[in-house]
């Protein structure tokens, strides 16, 4: 006679987090460094963290990444200046999702998780090649190749071109006053509200620190002096709320118009020469090469 034999499940192991990694693209260290997740993963000021983060605006033990069933979640440590994903401040674990910006102080990754996360890592340093990871604007190198590319279209044609050097006012102050976090908010703000009224043809990049340029082919002096207007005033009315208080910002803006035979320096010198020039004047104001 047979025993009844009785059968236990063998419980199987919890699926394995997806392959992942954050990839930083702005604020300290190596840009574009990768850094591969394999289990909690902390990121702070001090030493003992998987990821030291040597900024004054980061915490000791700052945030920390999870592995979840099927993907990575993230969570505060109790940090002085908070982790942000996408821009929002975060209470708990939150998920994170392919492509979300976690920002540690003014460190901020792209986590990058998915079956091809090797393709996923080359697009990324591409893009870090072309945008400012901040901003996310195209960056200094890629304004240069299209001014190249403009000024040339403009020689063969003798269509107009023009180009705008903008300046935040007062930017340091600002810093100073709010802090480097705030500077980065206004920043990112502005440069998202400037870009998204640009034509597809036109150009908005950012120079380096505070300053911007737009480039702008095919617009006669008076339409240049309207776009330029408009811009100043839509910054003017724009408000920025922080823990420390609120402040409005404006900006002073430079513009030249190309000539024959000049070159990319000197039409960008020409524009620059403009800007201080509203600078000189007030500030919160535009500046043009055709006006005395």
């Amino acid at each position: 006679m047979r025993e009844d034999v009785t059968r236990t499940a063998i419980p199987l192991p919890p699926p394995l987090p997806e392959v992942a990694c954050l990839v930083l693209i702005h604020g300290a260290g190596e840009l574009g460094r990768r850094h591969p997740l394999k289990g909690p993963f902390t990121l702070g000021r001090g030493p003992i963290n998987d990821l030291m983060l040597d900024l004054d605006d980061v915490s000791r033990q700052h945030a920390r990444l999870l592995p979840e069933e099927g993907g990575w979640t993230v969570e505060d440590l109790g940090s002085t200046n908070g982790t942000h994903v996408n821009g929002t401040e975060i209470r708990g674990r939150t998920p994170l999702r392919n492509g979300d910006l976690v920002k540690v102080g003014r460190a901020i990754f792209k986590y990058l998780a998915g079956g091809n996360i090797e393709a996923l890592f080359h697009e990324e340093i591409y893009q870090l090649t072309v945008s400012d990871g901040l901003t996310k604007v195209p960056n200094k190198r890629y304004l240069l190749d299209f001014l190249d590319r403009e000024i040339a279209r403009a020689s063969r044609y003798g269509s107009p071109l023009t180009a705008v050097m903008l300046d935040i006012d007062h930017f340091k102050k600002l810093n100073d006053t709010f802090g480097h976090l705030a500077g980065d908010e206004v920043l990112a703000r502005l440069a998202g509200g400037i870009s998204a009224c640009m034509r597809r043809e036109q150009l908005f990049a950012r120079y380096g620190g505070e300053e911007f340029c737009l480039v702008l082919p095919e617009l006669d002096p008076p339409q240049v002096e309207g776009l330029c207007e408009a811009v100043r005033q839509a910054v003017a009315g724009s408000k920025f709320v922080f823990s420390e208080g609120a402040t409005q910002v404006t900006v002073s803006l430079g513009a030249a118009l190309y000539a024959a035979d000049m070159t990319r320096s000197a039409l960008l010198e020409a524009a620059d020469a403009q800007l201080y020039q509203a600078k000189r004047r007030g500030r919160d104001q535009a500046a043009f090469a055709w006006k005395v």
